[in-house]
């Protein structure tokens, strides 16, 4: 366990992402004291806003003074301070195995996922792990004491990337298996197909999920800096070609940069907090910048 922490989780990376909070956007569930709001109904909670009755919910929360005005049921929602349930997806497919500098794909990604449970453990919040490919590798059910980290890190530990991704599957499993609004944290460099990865992530958003996604790229997968005759060997089963990467440097980009374009219309679209992270990239950096984003959006949608 000791290997694990060390390789995903130094010592010099916590002091730098210490002070960092994770904040939910949306409105979320849960039963603990804590840092996120939830729509509780309590004694000293506040009043947000109506929606629809709808078949199931609790008929003490009908307004009936709407009711008499109206002729419809409308319920009262309130908010109070709870704890946050957060998921983590690794992405342990094949691909994820490539890196051209110091660190793979899918070791970014990990230490990446040791740092956000670190900070949500840190602050009494629950977390859970699903590693996937074409199926869940691995999974690590929500808790929120900070020795879970351990156990977290030692599943991620002892895996390594192969096979190919199925992205639909994974996440409608992930939809049916969460049954407690939270937020879904994606970690993953997103080659699979984009119609199964967009029907996955609506989903979650249906089921009313705050979801955050992480697109772990290398390099050379943005930049394309090749020279000289390559041989370029494809993961998950795709082959491999011999060619000079100038010839292919203009069409590769284009279509990568009309990819993460594709990607940014849709997450923004479905209010999805996407970011396109290299692996070269200082981790605190990326995660105080992207942190402290949420915050900002957070505190203007409560002014």
């Amino acid at each position: 366990m000791t290997q694990g922490y060390r390789r995903f989780l130094r010592p010099e990376e916590i002091s730098r992402i210490s002070r960092l909070e994770v904040n939910a956007r949306r409105v979320v569930e849960g039963f603990l004291s804590g840092l996120h709001r939830s729509p509780y109904f309590g004694q000293s909670v506040e009043f947000v806003q109506h929606r629809e009755y709808a078949p199931g919910d609790d008929v003490r929360h009908i307004d009936w003074k709407v009711w008499s005005k109206t002729d419809r049921y409308y319920i009262k929602q309130f908010e109070e301070d709870t704890n946050l349930q957060t998921t983590i997806l690794v992405d342990l497919s094949e691909s994820m195995q490539f890196g051209s500098g110091a660190i793979t794909k899918y070791e970014y990604g990990c230490t990446l996922t040791a740092a956000l449970s670190y900070l949500l453990l840190r602050q009494a919040d629950a977390v859970g792990l699903v590693a996937f490919d074409d199926s869940i590798r691995a999974r690590v059910e929500h808790r929120s004491k900070q020795t879970h980290l351990h156990a977290i890190l030692a599943e991620l530990d002892v895996r390594e990337p192969e096979k190919k991704t199925d992205i639909y599957e994974i996440l409608r499993q992930t939809a049916d298996k969460t049954a407690r609004r939270g937020m879904i944290v994606l970690i993953s460099d997103l080659l699979v197909p984009r119609e199964g990865l967009f029907k996955g992530l609506n989903l979650l958003r249906y089921r009313g999920h705050d979801v955050m996604v992480f697109h772990v790229l290398d390099n050379q997968e943005i930049d394309f800096d090749y020279t000289g005759t390559t041989k370029f060997e494809g993961m998950e089963e795709t082959g491999e070609l011999v060619c000079d990467p100038r010839s292919l440097r203009d069409g590769y980009l284009e279509a990568m940069n009309n990819f993460l374009a594709e990607l940014r219309r849709f997450c923004s679209r479905s209010s999805i907090d996407y970011q396109t992270i290299r692996t070269s990239e200082h981790l605190d950096a990326v995660l105080a910048h992207y942190l402290n984003h949420r915050v900002g959006m957070t505190q203007s949608r409560r002014q």
